[in-house]
């Protein structure tokens, strides 16, 4: 019973299990199937939308190479900067070292720029030569006993030479000699070399060599004294004054001699004239004589042409007194003269007049002179204005239109940027007649003009000029 039932239970259970079987391979088929058909209609759509996926993987693709370009871009826009920043860095440093050697090479180079340190102020004021000479050799005998009493170079620590102070002394003596041997070179130098447009440099040369000498003897502890520093700056500028006082002193001896010979000039062609007036005078006094014995014997026309004759002779001889009269009276009055207003544009340039004054008894000759070869064309001639004191007239005339001199150095040099309007005004105020002529013909000048434009429009010419190297502040 027992058993039977328990076959039942066992057959019903193996019924269930072989159904059970069925039914999971029965799903399993349902699923593959399932499976199949989604496999099929997904490699449908892959194939179907392929090239949107492929743009898709194209696109992040590329996205990535973007990325990666961006950043090394950055990379090197960092780089740049840094190399930017480097680079303005050393150029200022470099620049700092090109102008440090610039001066540096001003200091010894000789040229007309060198004046481009200032105007120099004159640090003595004596009134000759001579006593600049005098004032040389004080202190020349200055550095001498400086150099004696050992107040020239100091020592400020006695050394030890293999533990020998008398040894090291003699070394310190030996370098103390050739430091000063080098700097009283270097000054020498420079003193031989100073001149009107350099003696800036020159005194910057010898502060150079000061400190420079200096510093070589610092770990010697040895030093040139200022106070001989200060003797050899002062030697410099009394040898370049002494040279600006003689140079000044032959100027005024040049021109003292230029005013004689003029005098002469001027008392020559009085006495030239005064001495042709007398003959001229003693000529027509014979002539009027015999043409008046000769009329007392005259009848009918040659009575009328000796009484012509006589008016005639009468008028010439009248003529000869007056330039004899003239002439004795320019002699006796030693300031008479003529001021003279003349231009040069050709050579000067609009509005620039020379003022000056000749006793000369023909004026003109003293024009013409001053147009000689020294200038390529010749003056024009605005004004000549007679004077008792032409000396005086002269001197007012340079002094009102002092501020407006070409040379503010050589007060000898007359020339004056002035407007013509301004010295007729000032001459008619001082209650002078005067004939003035405004407009300058300076015919060789505009016809030199005429020439080159004729020239020019024939003749096409190319100028090249030196560039010199110049360089910015920074490089931004």
């Amino acid at each position: 019973m027992n058993i039977t039932f328990l076959l039942v239970i066992i057959g019903c259970l193996s019924l269930g299990m072989i159904l059970l079987v069925f039914f999971i391979i029965n799903h399993r088929k349902l699923l593959r199937n399932e499976l199949e058909a989604k496999i099929k209609e997904a490699n449908y759509l892959k194939a179907k939308y392929a090239p949107i996926i492929d743009l898709d993987d194209e696109i992040e693709s590329k996205t990535k190479k973007i990325e990666l370009i961006k950043m090394y871009i950055e990379a090197l826009q960092n780089k740049h900067d840094l190399d930017k920043k480097n680079l303005a860095e050393e150029y200022h440093q470099k620049r700092l070292i090109y102008e440090s050697l610039a001066k540096e090479l001003a200091i010894v180079e000789e040229n007309l720029e060198d004046i481009s340190y200032g105007l120099y102020k004159p640090h003595y004021d004596f009134a000759t030569s001579e006593r600049y000479k005098t004032e040389l050799d004080r202190i020349w005998e200055a550095e001498k006993a400086f150099i004696r009493e050992n107040k020239a170079i100091i020592c400020t620590t006695r050394w030890q030479v293999s533990g020998s102070y008398t040894e090291g002394d003699r070394m310190t003596n030996r370098y103390s000699k050739l430091m000063l041997r080098a700097f009283n070179g270097e000054c020498d130098s420079a003193i031989a070399k100073v001149k009107w447009n350099n003696i800036s440099n020159m005194e910057a040369r010898i502060e150079k060599s000061f400190e420079a000498i200096n510093k070589l003897g610092e770990s010697h502890q040895i030093y040139i004294t200022r106070d001989y520093f200060g003797l050899k700056l002062s030697e410099l500028r009394l040898e370049f004054e002494l040279q600006e006082k003689i140079h000044q002193e032959k100027e005024e001896q040049r021109l003292i001699k230029e005013q004689m010979r003029e005098e002469e000039k001027a008392l020559r062609e009085i006495e030239n004239v005064q001495k042709k007036a007398a003959e001229e005078e003693a000529r027509y006094l014979r002539a009027l004589e015999k043409a008046r014995q000769d009329v007392q014997y005259a009848t009918g026309a040659q009575m009328e042409s000796l009484a012509n004759k006589i008016n005639e002779l009468e008028y010439l001889l009248n003529v000869a007194q007056n330039q004899k009269e003239k002439a004795i009276s320019m002699a006796q009055l030693t300031k008479s003269g003529h001021v003279y207003i003349i231009s040069n544009i050709g050579s000067f340039g609009e509005n620039v007049y020379k003022i000056g004054m000749t006793r000369r008894l023909e004026p003109m000759d003293r024009v013409r002179e001053l147009g000689d070869a020294s200038v390529p064309f010749s003056f024009d001639v605005h004004a000549l204005v007679y004077s008792d004191n032409a000396p005086e007239l002269e001197n007012a005339l340079h002094k009102k239109f002092a501020d407006n001199r070409l040379n503010l150095i050589n007060n000898r040099r007359e020339f004056f940027h002035v407007n013509i309007d301004q010295i007729e005004e000032m001459l008619l105020g001082m209650g002078l007649s005067l004939t003035l002529t405004k407009l300058a013909e300076a015919r060789e000048y505009r016809e030199t003009l005429s020439i080159r434009e004729v020239k020019n429009r024939q003749v096409v010419t190319k100028n090249y000029s030196t560039l010199q190297p110049t360089f910015p502040v920074s490089l931004d």
